[in-house]
């Protein structure tokens, strides 16, 4: 059955070729059964199908999706100008947040700008430099997420069973080690991704029925052997996504074992407080990013993935800090205080 789907494949991608309609990506620039190699990836580009194709909606879908950027990068700059101008915010978990808001703006920038743009200038378009880039930053910021979430937790666990040693502990030589080593092991998955990305061989259709390059979604459309792909980024997700959720539940259960032992109600009410901005965001990224893999796997449909990509991408990211400034009574002083001077 391997042989006859290989000759298959191979008379397809002939008959692509002699009609123009091949497009061909990476070091093997031909198809599984052609000898001559071919270099177009100056010339390739896909098209990004976006959320709906109807042109009635478009105009509705812009003005949604510009009002959760603009809310997005609003509140997270609202929380970086505030732990920035108040001295009594630089400590271990404020400086955390400060980096998980600027990961924010860029994990929302990375996808949204592109499909904005594309509904405005009606081009659905994407060039194969720039699939690749946004490849790269999706996972450098979406990497970013997932670990400092992890330090996050790290850090409310010293700051409820080791308050005494808190400070010691969480040095601020160590927070700028975390954000670094979250930093540079994002970095190297996302570039790791952009090389596979890059190897893929593309002989059927480039249409990709998504709003941004979704590395599933390219995978599904190439033509040549994915199985290495495959391996390695169930490795990286195991080590950017499963060892942080790993990292977050193991927090949360020293922190639940500790606060149980304190006798009073409302210790244990003060103590679960200071966690639950925290575990929102958490449930929130978590919980949609695990949304996405199921629809991926369990469903055929690429438009439900799509759906919960906008919940992934999206809402969470302008969620966010509305939940750090709603809850966090600091933030709140901070924010009136620069009010109060403006005015």
């Amino acid at each position: 059955m391997e042989i006859i789907y290989s000759l298959v494949r191979g008379n397809l991608c002939k008959k692509q070729m002699r009609n123009s309609s091949v497009f061909i990506v990476g070091t093997r620039k031909s198809c599984p059964s052609l000898m001559e190699p071919y270099n177009l990836t100056k010339t390739l580009e896909f098209l990004l199908l976006g959320l709906s194709e109807d042109p009635e909606l478009q105009p509705i879908l812009f003005a949604l999706f510009l009002l959760i950027y603009l809310l997005t990068v609003l509140g997270n700059v609202l929380i970086i100008v505030a732990i920035s101008s108040d001295s009594h915010l630089h400590s271990p978990m404020y400086f955390f947040l400060y980096s998980l808001s600027l990961s924010d703006m860029g994990f929302s920038s990375t996808t949204v700008l592109k499909m904005l743009i594309n509904m405005q200038t009606h081009n659905k378009s994407i060039t194969y430099a720039c699939c690749l880039t946004q490849v790269s930053f999706f996972f450098l910021f979406g990497g970013m997420d997932s670990l400092l979430l992890a330090v996050m937790a790290y850090d409310r666990w010293v700051a409820i069973c080791h308050p005494l040693h808190y400070q010691v502990i969480l040095s601020p030589h160590l927070c700028r080690c975390l954000v670094i080593v979250s930093f540079f092991i994002s970095l190297l998955s996302s570039q790791v991704h952009c090389l596979l990305v890059s190897q893929l061989t593309f002989c059927t259709n480039v249409e990709i029925p998504h709003f941004f390059c979704d590395v599933p979604e390219l995978v599904k459309l190439a033509c040549s052997d994915t199985t290495t792909n495959d391996i390695i980024m169930f490795l990286l997700s195991i080590i950017v996504g499963f060892l942080p959720a790993s990292g977050i539940f193991y927090s949360y259960y020293k922190i639940t074992s500790s606060i149980f032992k304190v006798p009073s109600l409302l210790g244990k009410y003060k103590a679960f407080s200071t966690c639950g901005s925290h575990l929102s965001v958490v449930c929130l990224f978590y919980g949609t990013g695990i949304g996405v893999y199921l629809s991926s796997t369990v469903s055929s449909s690429s438009r439900e993935s799509v759906v919960a990509s906008v919940m992934y991408t999206m809402v969470v990211p302008m969620i966010n800090p509305f939940i750090y400034t709603l809850r966090n009574k600091d933030i709140k002083k901070a924010l009136q205080k620069i009010v109060s001077q403006i005015t």
